[in-house]
């Protein structure tokens, strides 16, 4: 069977529809104002204790989501000139760190890595100390590191190759991301400048055929590196996305190299080169093609790694020398992982109200909460998905959805300080079941399915039937997301358990 990794890839992240995005979010501001307007006035105010969360819930959405509108438009106008800088075949040490991914994984990204354009320094940066491995660079000829401990992960496994090797430019990645063989020459030049310390190039996933978890999981990363990454980079803001990158290795060495007390190191080293006044690119182009998380346990263990670290970092960008315009790109950025809350907000008021009666907005509110709120959220979505350039779509939010639960405990795991683990997202397939990884999900739907019967049962008054309805809504949202866990994968049976899956991400 062929390595997906070694097809085309059918996506072009640079915007190319202008008007329809632009007259979605124009229609989606207005309509959050008049949502906001419905909502903030004091007659609608019913249980303070519940009203003030719902607040707070709404003015974030919609802060995040006019975020999101003046980032994608500024990357309908962006065009990024050609570099000032030339290539001029100048070497580059190629790091592709590993750990414990099976050596089919690792073997075509080294393979390509060694016939990229120009003059490469491949290295293995073995950190599962392997072997095959050290056999894998002796058959190919790539270099090969290994060192004697595993302190800092994949940001101190890098550190200790940086102490190893000296060419001027320095890329990485990851081992399921195979190289096209032009990444060098259309990154290089780039970072040729003085001023610029890394070129981030776009994710791409290529295992999304058959796959629902990395179709899905493909969507929400085609939205971030399409019209976001533009967007940002558009602001300078850019921040670097820990593979399929290019560094000027005087920038890494200008700030100790990659922190290795997050397990975002990548974001958390953006965020010192920008504090130092370094500028970053992002090259619109697919260069390199990798495996997205293709089971919900990966998934889950992908999501709950970023959610701490991004979360983590913002005590840090808070306090910053960050210019505003970027402090900003940053926090919107860092939290999106707090969207998790506003979903059990959202899942919460309408239970409360059908067990309690107690309600956030006042008598006579209540009934035309809806007619407010779905224009706004309609409209939200639809841009979304305009502007994602057609693979954002309700998988990938439903998705983001049944797995709000992530984005809760790492904020939990955050406030209580305890440590993140860097933990390898698995992409060899896993041809089964996975129950346990959407178990908070299926709870919530048994939750909100009995407490719609309660409701239904004791009366049918409008406001009953209004909570019902976003019941309903929520029940069909968490079962999309949920649903794929519970079917069996079409990928490559894998030696690992759901078991061991979960409770890594739970440690």
């Amino acid at each position: 069977m062929t390595d997906p990794r070694l097809l085309t890839p059918d996506w072009d992240p640079r915007p190319t529809d202008s008007v329809r995005p632009l007259v979605l979010a124009v229609l989606g501001t207005v309509a959050a104002a008049i949502y906001l307007w419905w909502l903030l006035r004091p007659s609608r105010i019913g249980n303070p204790l519940l009203y003030g969360p719902l607040v707070i819930v709404e003015v974030f959405n919609v802060s995040q989501a006019i975020g999101f509108w003046i980032t994608a438009a500024r990357a309908r106008r962006h065009r990024r000139p050609p570099p000032l800088g030339t290539f001029a075949a100048r070497p580059v040490d190629v790091f592709i760190p590993v750990y414990d991914e099976p050596l089919p994984i690792v073997e075509p990204t080294v393979r390509a890595a060694l016939a990229l354009d120009g003059h490469p320094r491949v290295w293995i940066l073995d950190d599962g100390k392997r072997d095959e491995l050290r056999a894998l660079g002796t058959r190919t000829g790539a270099g090969y590191i290994r060192r004697p401990g595993n302190d800092g992960a994949k940001a101190g496994n890098i550190n200790h190759a940086l102490g190893h090797t000296d060419a001027p430019f320095v890329a990485v990645l990851d081992c399921d991301h195979v190289p096209r063989h032009d990444f060098l020459t259309k990154t290089v030049p780039h970072v040729t400048d003085h001023t610029v310390a890394f070129a981030q190039t776009p994710q791409y996933y290529a295992n999304t055929d058959g796959q629902e978890v990395a179709a899905a999981s493909w969507g929400q990363q085609s939205l971030f590196f399409g019209p976001i990454a533009i967007g940002k980079d558009a602001a300078d803001a850019m921040f670097c996305c820990g593979t399929n990158v290019v560094f000027r290795r005087d920038a890494l060495e200008s700030v100790g190299g990659f922190p290795t007390e997050s397990v975002t190191e990548d974001f958390e080293l953006s965020i010192g080169l920008h504090e130092q006044g370094w500028r970053s690119i992002y090259v619109p182009e697919v260069l390199a093609v990798g495996l997205g998380p293709v089971d919900m346990a990966g998934y889950v263990s992908q999501q709950l790694r970023w959610a701490r670290g991004c979360l983590s970092a913002i005590p840090r960008i808070v306090r910053s020398r960050l210019s505003p315009g970027r402090r900003l790109h940053y926090l919107l950025s860092s939290g999106f992982f707090l969207t998790g809350w506003t979903f059990l907000v959202y899942m919460t008021m309408p239970v409360i109200r059908l067990t309690t009666g107690a309600q956030p907005i006042a008598t006579g509110g209540a009934d035309q909460f809806l007619v407010a709120f779905l224009p706004y959220f309609g409209l939200a979505l639809a841009t979304l998905a305009a502007m994602g350039g057609g693979s954002y779509g309700f998988g990938s939010y439903s998705l983001l959805f049944a797995n709000w639960w992530v984005h809760v405990s790492a904020t939990v795991a955050v406030l209580r300080g305890r440590p993140g683990r860097f933990v390898v997202t698995p992409k060899d397939g896993a041809a089964r079941r996975q129950p346990r990884a959407v178990l908070p999900a299926l709870v919530c739907i048994a939750v909100l399915v009995s407490v719609g019967a309660f409701g239904l049962l004791r009366d049918r008054s409008p406001a009953t039937i209004n909570n019902v309805a976003f019941l309903a809504l929520h029940v069909s949202v968490l079962w999309a997301g949920a649903s794929p866990a519970l079917r069996r994968s079409t990928g490559a049976a894998s030696d690992t358990t759901e078991t061991a899956d979960v409770e890594r991400v739970a440690a």
